[in-house]
């Protein structure tokens, strides 16, 4: 009877130990992905940082005048010299803007929020790059004493606010439920020069 005891509770406790090793290893997994997820979430954000940052210190670039056209929240259109920085003289004045599409044109996506920035030089060439999980931007126009405005010859700072999410849905490792407090947020002020 003692031997049958030992047998079962041997069994008992190899179950658990094996049920604790596949947790662990599910937990690990999971961590990982979370982690990953976070990393290419930061990544995203840096690389929209890094593009509006190249255009926006650009705003009035070898342009005498008003260099801003349209300061509105979620769309900035003015003139630079973009094809030719640091040549005086080009003479190649362009028109840039930048707006927030609908989450309607990526539609190949999983995530239902997600949207595209397009750029639009000249009115002409629009490009509307991936959407690398942008959810939200919005553009502040500040006067040189920081404080916010909407007169175009004020304007000597933009700042850009803008939340990015994962393409692919993130699940809670405890509840199993979606979990939605996933996201970065970026925030940057520009103070172009020739502005």
């Amino acid at each position: 009877m003692n031997i049958l005891l030992d047998i079962f509770g041997s069994i008992f406790i190899a179950a658990l130990l094996f049920l604790m090793i596949i947790k662990l290893s599910l937990f690990s997994a999971n961590a990982s992905y979370y982690s990953d997820n976070e990393l290419k979430l930061q990544q995203n954000a840096k690389t929209l940082a890094e593009v509006l940052n190249h255009d926006l210190r650009k705003i009035g670039y070898q342009y005498d005048g008003t260099a801003i056209i349209t300061a509105q929240p979620t769309q900035i259109k003015f003139y630079a010299d973009m094809q030719a920085p640091g040549i005086s003289g080009h003479g190649t004045m362009d028109v840039i803007e930048y707006f927030l599409g609908d989450s309607t044109d990526m539609a190949s996506t999983p995530n239902p929020r997600d949207k595209v920035l397009y750029r639009v030089v000249n009115d002409v060439d629009t490009i509307g790059g991936p959407s690398l999980g942008l959810v939200n931007l919005k553009f502040s126009y500040l006067d040189s004493k920081g404080i916010v405005t909407s007169i175009l010859d004020s304007i000597k700072y933009v700042k850009a606010e803008f939340w990015v999410e994962p393409s692919e849905a993130v699940n809670n490792f405890i509840t199993g439920q979606q979990d939605s407090s996933v996201f970065t947020y970026w925030e940057l002020t520009i103070n172009p020069r020739n502005i």
